[in-house]
């Protein structure tokens, strides 16, 4: 996929190129992929080195040839909710029962597997990029970046946690008052997937809650991540004695639900190119109002 930016410059200021794409959120990385490509930067219409200095009503052309996809993610026609879509990336309210991508012996049936189809089947030649990784079993929204760019971009705002992500999770047991947990996590001893509270060697982890509703021995919470360690709701809600039902790891409880019963509710973030405020937002699934 090609990606063309345009930019006038208006900064009284002067900067090099480089320092100007810098500021625009390019990476090193990035910058010198772009410098590799014919015509990748174009200033007033030629070719220049990124140590040129820009000036008022200059005009600067970047060009985003993506890399081509992954021959190892094969495309695999899916049931996709696309929420939102435009050049640079993508909503996908994710279903149940889909990881984000291939693994060991389950090659096909992956998030990954069903965008590429999708990409392939209009045209778009893009490299799956995934921001927001969600569990298997967790349902919900999740953001793609459809190039080098937006990916850059949005993987850096991750990092610095200003991608706002809220949770509908159904806990077990009655919780009436809203509250925050604050437990470091690490890895459990002799497991790659598992993690526990650890408050002398694990990372630090911070939850927020407020309840909506509960009864029949259930709640349903509204929670906010500060952090976003794996598995940090799951085990965050087992540790003060509110598990999630049917969650196979944690709490493996199938009575009500068959998967952990966890939604990707809400996100909220700066569009990575147009800075625009965008919010979206994925209703509870049907089998997580079970009381």
């Amino acid at each position: 996929m090609i990606r063309i930016l345009r930019y006038t410059i208006d900064e009284l200021n002067p900067l090099p190129v480089y320092e100007f794409l810098k500021n625009k959120g390019y990476s090193r990385n990035l910058i010198r992929h772009i410098k590799k490509e014919d015509q990748g930067i174009l200033l007033n219409g030629r070719c220049p080195f990124v140590t040129d200095m820009l000036k008022p009503g200059d005009h600067l052309q970047i060009t985003i040839k993506d890399n081509e996809p992954a021959k190892a993610v094969t495309p695999t026609p899916m049931d996709i909710k696309i929420i939102y879509e435009d050049e640079d990336l993508l909503i996908v309210n994710k279903n149940a029962d889909i990881p984000i991508h291939p693994s060991l012996n389950n090659y096909h049936s992956s998030l990954a597997n069903g965008l590429s189809w999708y990409f392939k089947e209009n045209g778009q030649n893009c490299v799956f990029r995934c921001i927001n990784r969600l569990d298997r079993d967790t349902t919900g929204l999740t953001v793609i970046a459809k190039n080098m760019l937006s990916a850059c971009i949005l993987s850096e705002m991750a990092r610095n946690r200003v991608i706002c992500r809220s949770y509908l999770a159904v806990v077990t047991g009655e919780i009436t008052k809203g509250g925050t947990i604050s437990a470091p996590l690490s890895r459990k001893e002799n497991s790659i997937v598992e993690r526990k509270v650890d408050f002398i060697e694990g990372v630090s982890a911070i939850t927020h809650y407020e309840p909506i509703k509960w009864g029949k021995g259930h709640t349903l919470l509204l929670v906010r991540l500060e952090t976003g360690r794996t598995h940090q709701i799951r085990v965050h809600f087992k540790h003060i004695g509110h598990p999630l039902p049917g969650d196979y790891l944690y709490n493996p409880d199938y009575r009500f639900i068959k998967r952990q019963a966890l939604h990707s509710y809400q996100l909220a973030f700066t569009h990575p190119i147009t800075q625009k405020n965008m919010k979206f937002e994925a209703p509870l699934p049907e089998d997580m109002n079970f009381f």
